[in-house]
């Protein structure tokens, strides 16, 4: 191949960089597993491994060593359902003429800057519908952007995930919100005083401070949830449903119960439910670890009304895998390529140049998976 991207080399890890930096939302408080070799096809899979819990065993004095438990590290497989590519095109003439003002490696770096801006706000968009449609419970008020007199919804948020035995104190879990939830959290007064807040970088630079062991991020691809159209749907199982169950079984309603909307049932009128699988069949699936207070036949099932789905969850809970895309054995039409990964976010990008009759296009392209692990470590905050 020729090495035309040489002369944009030092333009292309910039772009990265300056993209990389940007990435404040759920792309850093996630899982990233990248592989800046191994390429993957659309709708292959990757592999990455979790440990099971861990049993104690009494304390006995021997002679013997005690053997201990078999360990078993499984693995757990991602499908990698995205490949999303932004092109570059540019004829001799285009060139010519950007050469004559700010030259065309410097449009050409704005140009694959902007190329990796796109994939990255694509990226963390399929995050950001992940989470809150894998969520375990919500809390907040549909239809009501939170935070606008106190913070007391990252208190209860995290007990959700205290409850759930997600490890909250190690540093790792993030609450994501949009940006009116953000500015409402700036405006409080309490966290603009520096007596209070223990710092005046909130009120001097706009950071978000930490709350409560939560580390608090801004998106502005947090997704507005329409929710489903069912109504008049009652449990249905002679002996109801018991605690911890995440299947449950529905009839005599009619409409659509999708991923991502939260319920109620007659029996608790403290919990509410985030669907993780859309009715079908009459059963529908919640978060686990499931329902926290029994429901009785019969009780009432009702859909909560559309929200914004801000995300409380720790980073074990969500996962992104990345790669860069398939290509032929012996390879394309490229002339030149490059992959370049980001070191602060992980993200990998695959930059190729193809030309025709006095034209040449540049490729910035990446393929991806996006999967809501644990339930148990993720709080839907309603906004």
């Amino acid at each position: 191949m020729a090495n035309v991207l040489t002369n944009l080399a030092a333009d292309i890890y910039k772009a990265a960089d300056t993209v990389g930096r940007e990435v404040v939302g759920f792309i850093p408080a996630s899982t990233i597993n990248s592989d800046g070799v191994e390429r993957v096809a659309l709708n292959g899979t990757v592999r990455s491994h979790f440990t099971r819990e861990a049993t104690a065993n009494n304390i006995t004095p021997s002679m013997t060593t005690p053997e201990g438990d078999d360990q078993t590290v499984d693995n757990k497989t991602l499908t990698i359902d995205t490949a999303k590519g932004v092109q570059i095109p540019m004829t001799g003439e285009d060139i010519k003429h950007l050469n004559n003002g700010s030259g065309y490696e410097t449009v050409y770096g704005d140009q694959i800057a902007q190329a990796m801006r796109t994939l990255s706000n694509l990226i963390e968009t399929d995050l950001a519908t992940a989470a809150y449609q894998g969520a375990s419970r919500a809390v907040g008020t549909a239809g009501t952007t939170p935070f606008s007199s106190n913070f007391d919804l990252v208190a209860q948020a995290r007990q959700i995930l205290v409850d759930n035995g997600a490890p909250v104190t190690d540093g790792r879990t993030s609450l994501v919100l949009n940006t009116l939830a953000g500015t409402n959290l700036r405006n409080l007064a309490q966290l603009q005083k520096a007596n209070e807040a223990g710092s005046t970088t909130m009120l001097r630079q706009g950071t978000l401070l930490d709350l409560q062991g939560v580390m608090l991020k801004e998106s502005a691809q947090v997704q507005a949830h329409t929710k489903g159209t069912g109504t008049g749907y009652l449990i249905n199982n002679g002996s109801g449903e018991a605690i911890g169950q995440t299947t449950l079984t529905l009839d005599t309603g009619s409409g659509t119960m999708i991923a991502g909307d939260v319920i109620t049932h007659a029996s608790d009128s403290t919990n509410a439910y985030v669907v993780n699988t859309a009715l079908s069949g009459g059963d529908v699936i919640i978060g686990s670890p499931g329902l926290q207070i029994a429901a009785a036949d019969d009780d009432a099932i009702t859909i909560g009304n559309n929200f914004t789905g801000n995300v409380l969850f720790h980073q074990s809970a969500l996962e992104l895998a990345i790669r860069a895309p398939a290509v032929p054995e012996g390879g394309d039409e490229a002339v030149d390529a490059m992959l370049v990964q980001d070191p602060h976010s992980g993200l990998i990008f695959e930059i190729r140049v193809y030309r025709g009759y006095r034209k040449q296009m540049i490729e910035v392209a990446s393929t991806w998976g996006v999967k809501a692990w644990k339930p148990d470590n993720i709080t839907l905050v309603m906004g």
